[in-house]
């Protein structure tokens, strides 16, 4: 399986332009230290963080966005505005490796709460070989410098596992409310338990478990299904692929028994559309869930997630 990380965009609401930060809720800034409100004040690095942290903490929380909408989170530089905000939050919840700048902001911090969502669940090598373009990236990008695949959100078992962290943390750091937060968890993680029953049944059966891709995004999800990913480029989806890479990827599909190439709500469908064209496949939407938007099947992670399974149940000929 190939799984490179690539150029993120995430949407999310409207930029909060007064501190450089995207407000995901409605509630005011709610940290003792950024306003001496009654509420918790989290930022979060971008959405699958969150939305773990509105999830979790419901009405205690007031989530801010250090991405916001349009931006290329591991691109995000932080400005002298957001870093001071980060510093007046109550707690910060990031995945390392993503955005260095965050990573540096967060380290550079003096936060009593610093989440990171890298140490909640066992991150894994996923391969990053194609087209040889794999060591031109890690220069470029540190968090594939070990071949780590950052996509955990992908999957519902480890989600899971990071909503528990998260939670726990949560309540240590917020114990007046922590029965809400242990409450909120357990009925996330079950409902993210619920959502892998899903995903486990739906494609129990499959004509193929061959998918393309044109971003490695996948690698976790194809995983924990007993599905392969093959992507079309390793790098930004918007890159060409190499001639030798589309033949390969053309006669694979007529081994596999591959019927779709999928490619993403938020990035061109160009490169996807002309191999599909010159394959005779058909093409269609498997969205990695780096932010929401308009384009999005669905209104936050769970229906979104739902909408992959059915395209995926489509592509691969589930009975």
């Amino acid at each position: 399986m190939n799984v490179v990380r690539r150029r993120l965009l995430i949407p999310a609401a409207a930029t909060a332009a007064a501190l450089g930060l995207t407000t995901l809720t409605a509630c005011s800034s709610d940290s003792v230290a950024a306003g001496n409100t009654d509420k918790f004040d989290v930022v979060a690095s971008f959405y699958p963080m969150a939305f773990l942290a509105e999830q979790i903490g419901g009405k205690h929380v007031n989530v801010t966005s250090l991405t916001e909408p349009g931006q290329e989170p591991h691109d995000l530089e932080i400005s002298a505005k957001q870093t001071a905000a980060l510093q007046e939050s109550d707690a910060v919840l990031y995945l390392k490796g993503l955005q260095p700048s965050v990573d540096e902001a967060v380290a550079q911090s003096d936060l009593k709460t610093e989440i990171d969502a890298a140490t909640l669940t066992s991150m894994e090598e996923h391969g990053t070989e194609v087209g040889g373009h794999a060591a031109e990236h890690d220069d470029e990008h540190g968090e594939e410098e070990s071949g780590k695949d950052p996509h955990i959100w992908l999957d519902p078992v480890k989600y899971a596992e990071v909503a528990k962290g998260v939670g726990a943390a949560f309540e240590k750091a917020d114990p007046d409310h922590a029965d809400t937060y242990k409450t909120n968890t357990e009925a996330l993680v079950e409902k993210l338990g619920a959502l892998n029953d899903q995903f486990v049944n739906g494609l129990k059966n499959t004509g193929t478990k061959v998918f393309i891709t044109t971003h490695a995004a996948f690698g976790y999800l194809a995983e924990r299904y007993g599905l392969t990913e093959e992507a079309i480029s390793g790098l930004d989806p918007e890159s060409e692929p190499s001639a030798a890479r589309v033949k390969e990827l053309e006669k694979m599909a007529k081994a596999d028994g591959v019927t779709t190439v999928f490619y993403e709500t938020l990035v061109s469908d160009k490169t996807a559309k002309t191999i599909a064209a010159d394959a005779n496949l058909r093409t269609d939407v498997l969205d990695p869930i780096e932010g929401i938007t308009e384009k999005s099947r669905g209104k936050d992670y769970f229906s979104v997630q739902e909408a992959n399974l059915e395209a995926l149940r489509t592509a691969l000929g589930a009975k």
